[in-house]
Formats: C-alpha cells, sequence, structure tokens
C-alpha cells in the first residue's frame, strides 16, 4: 500500500486533525514499511484513531446570577504508555478538531520524553478573560465535576494550557479533591505549597539549552563561548538564556513586537533580571533594554537573524525563519538552530539547513522541558517527595540527553544526512509502536 491510498482510506476528518495526522504519517512511511510486524498488526492506523473522545456539557451560574453552558472536551488518544496525559485548554477557540490535532501531537511528545505517559488535550470553548475571580472558579467547579468522570492518577492527569494557570489548576483540583475526598497526583501544574515543583517557569528553556549543547557534542563541541542569537523574551527565552549562561554561553539577542537588540557585551546578569520587569509590567518594548543599557543597539521591526552567531535559537512566532533568514543565518556562520518555540521555522528553511548541514533541533524534542517537568512533578506526588531545586535541574538534563540520544538514533535520512525531525518522529512512534503490539488488541 502506497501512503496516498493509506491516507484515502482513513476517511474525512477534521482539517485540524488531518494535518496532524499528515505530520506523522510523512514522519514514520518509510519506517514502518520497513517492520512487517508493524504494518501487520495495522499500529500506524490504530495510533491515528483515539481511544476514546468525551465531550460534555458545562453548566455554570455567572455574576448577574444567570445560566451560561460551554462545551467540554477530553480526547483521551493513547495509553501505550502509560496513563493519559495532556494539557486543558480555556479558549472560545476550542474545538474537538483542534483537541485531536493536540492529542496526537501530545502522544508522540509524551513518548519522547521517555517517562511513563500517554498522550491526551482536552478544554472548553470558555475564556477567563474579562470574567470575575468568582465566575472563574465556579466554572472550573463546574467542569471538574464533568471531568471527573474520565480521569484519575492512574488513568488521565490533566495539566494547564492556554487559559489555564496555576489559579484555574487550583480551582479544578479543589473540586476534584472536594468530589473524591483524595489528594492524589490529579493534575500538574500546581502550586508549590501544595504539590507543585520547582523549577516549572524555567524548564522548556532550560530544556531547549541542553538539547542544544547535546547537539554541540555531536561535533566534539560545547556551549562555552559560543555566541547565541535568541528571539522572543517571554518565558522560553528567559529560562533558555539563563541555563546557556551558565553553561558559558553569550547570547547577543532579543526580539520583540517592536524589533530586535544586540548586546554584544552578553544578556546576563541584572540585564536578564530587567526582562523579568519587563515582563512583569506587561511591557512588550524590548527597545526599553537598549535604552536602559547603552551597550545594545535596537532595530526597529527586524529580526534577529542577520547577526554572526553560532546558533540560534528562535523562541518568538510561528514561521519567523523563512528561506531568507536561513540563507542570512547560514552565511553568517550559524551552524545549529534549536526551536525553543512553536514551528518558528518554515518548510523551506528546514529543508535548506538539512542540505547545508546545519543541524536543527526541533521543538517537538527540544522544548519537553515543561513536559518533563510535570512528570516529575507528580513522581514527587506519588513519592510523597519534593526534590530541591538542583535535583529536578539534573533530572531534567538527563532526560534530555536521554531524548537527544533517541532521536539521533534514527535522525540519519536516506541520503546520510542528520535530520532530528526525522529521529524524533521514529523515535517516538517506535516507542508506543512496540508498547501497542506488547499489549495485544486490547
Amino acid at each position: 500500500m502506497t501512503k496516498t491510498e493509506f491516507m484515502s482510506q482513513l476517511g474525512p476528518g477534521q482539517p485540524e486533525f488531518m494535518k496532524a495526522v499528515e505530520t506523522v504519517v510523512d514522519g514514520v512511511w518509510d519506517f514502518y514499511q520497513e517492520n512487517p510486524r508493524f504494518v501487520k498488526a495495522n499500529i500506524l492506523n490504530r495510533l491515528l484513531e483515539p481511544e476514546a473522545v468525551h465531550q460534555f456539557k458545562v453548566t455554570w451560574v455567572n455574576d448577574r446570577n444567570e445560566v451560561e453552558v460551554n462545551r467540554g472536551f477530553r480526547v483521551q488518544f493513547n495509553s501505550a504508555l502509560g496513563p493519559f496525559r495532556g494539557g486543558l485548554r480555556f479558549h472560545p477557540s476550542v474545538n474537538l478538531g483542534i483537541l485531536k490535532n493536540l492529542a496526537l501531537d501530545q502522544t508522540i511528545k509524551n513518548s519522547l520524553s521517555s517517562l511513563p505517559m500517554g498522550g491526551a488535550r482536552g478544554g472548553a470553548d470558555f475564556s477567563p478573560r474579562g470574567r470575575s475571580e468568582a465566575e472563574i472558579m465556579r466554572f472550573c467547579q463546574a467542569f471538574m465535576t464533568e471531568l471527573i468522570k474520565v480521569i484519575g492518577p492512574d488513568v488521565d492527569i490533566p495539566s494547564g494550557d492556554v487559559g489555564v494557570g496555576s489559579r484555574e489548576i487550583g480551582y479544578l483540583f479543589g473540586q476534584y479533591r472536594k468530589l473524591t475526598g483524595r489528594f492524589n497526583a490529579a493534575v500538574t501544574g500546581k502550586s508549590l505549597d501544595w504539590g507543585g515543583t520547582l523549577l516549572r517557569p524555567e524548564a522548556i528553556g532550560f530544556g531547549v539549552a541542553y538539547f542544544a549543547n547535546e547537539m554541540l557534542k555531536t561535533r566534539g563541541e560545547n556551549l562555552k563561548d559560543k555566541t547565541v542569537a535568541i528571539s522572543g523574551f517571554g518565558n522560553v527565552a528567559w529560562g533558555a538564556i539563563k541555563k546557556l549562561n551558565q553553561l558559558g554561553a553569550v547570547v547577543i539577542t532579543l526580539s520583540g513586537p517592536d524589533g530586535f537588540i544586540i548586546d554584544a557585551d552578553g544578556i546576563a546578569g541584572e540585564k536578564l533580571d530587567y526582562l523579568l520587569e519587563l515582563r512583569a509590567s506587561g511591557n512588550e518594548r524590548i527597545s526599553d533594554y537598549a535604552r536602559k543599557y547603552p551597550s545594545a543597539k535596537f532595530f526597529l521591526d527586524k529580526k534577529p537573524w542577520g547577526v554572526r552567531c553560532d546558533l540560534a535559537i528562535p523562541c518568538a512566532t510561528q514561521h519567523e525563519i523563512g528561506i531568507k533568514e536561513a540563507q542570512e543565518l547560514k552565511a553568517n556562520g550559524c551552524g545549529y538552530v534549536i526551536e525553543g518555540g512553536h514551528a518558528p521555522c518554515t518548510a523551506e528553511a528546514l529543508a535548506f539547513f538539512l542540505e547545508q548541514g546545519v543541524l536543527v533541533g526541533p521543538g517537538k524534542a527540544a522544548n519537553l522541558g515543561s513536559i518533563v517537568v510535570g512528570g516529575l512533578e507528580l513522581t514527587q506526588n506519588s513519592q510523597r517527595l519534593r526534590w530541591t531545586y538542583e535535583e529536578v535541574d539534573r533530572k531534567l538534563m538527563e532526560i534530555v540527553g536521554d531524548i537527544h540520544h533517541m532521536c539521533l538514533e534514527y535522525a540519519k535520512n536516506s541520503e546520510g544526512l542528520i535530520d532530528y525531525s526525522l529521529g524524533a518522529n521514529i523515535a517516538a512512534f517506535n516507542r508506543i509502536a512496540n508498547a501497542m503490539i506488547d499489549q495485544g488488541l486490547g
């Protein structure tokens, strides 16, 4: 059977979900065909169908004493590797197609994490924006009253996502505890005082930096004195810069909606602390950094990809590196690109990097820090322990090393080039497929 024939037999589906399906099929097709036992067991078809899709009504009362109704969802995609695990999203755009897309992607990412976690996603077409604290609490309570029917610490463990932060997780868990009478590892993303884990804010950025260091090791290098260009100045960029500094690199750029800055002296110490001040104030003008620090120069409405650097770490927007930016990075000596954000490189840019020998750490593998630390939170909760900051950091570094090793094992394409995205797809699929075969047709 050809790939086209396989896709045609899947039948119609939500367009958002089918994009995720196509990505998975494209990434593993050749490997799948080379393993007859996977084909015989119809593993790929089975993987692409969720184990369960739950849709429910959420009825609650607003501050005007009016009854409102929202739609709630939980897509439990695959549990071959462990309990379902994945975020809840509260946003008006939430629908079944989007959540199936996210749940399949979560399944792949959780597999790569090497931790015992399946994949799921969920949420509701409710927005906390503009709502009072009391309304958010009542909605979360009503949502959990329905969601509790399909979750549990050994079944499905939700976490936060868009519109669901530590406040919402607190209200959700409070209702779970009230209804069950149990204090267990039912959700992650909790506050530190009642079961959360240290390192959560820095987790994605730290993971990106660790993955970058592992990539450099494949060429006998390390991050010491390497020049790094970074875009964005949010949580991912901040965490990455913090860890890159600790590993000896020199970060020279940041960007915002107004442009980017270059600081040849490096962004460290009080300069890094200033980023937290900017974010806390709600100010997104990175030009203020240049006004505060004379060593920096600001470039209006520009991206930082034309500067000379050894590594580039895009953490800002989707598709911020196209073919033009890719060519500029290569011409300016960049040998590594690590995706800190969601799909920051276009397909054309990725193809160019691969052809030119620029190693790319794909987001599906490089920015798993938050997923890993969420898994470590579950472990601490189950053991009734609280690890130190240093212990969590060390475990994160070790697991990212394992993730890199898994990806590298399958990263050589048919032309002998190192394609980490290919390696990530195959490594994740292989782990899930073997588990599904071991467990039969249950």
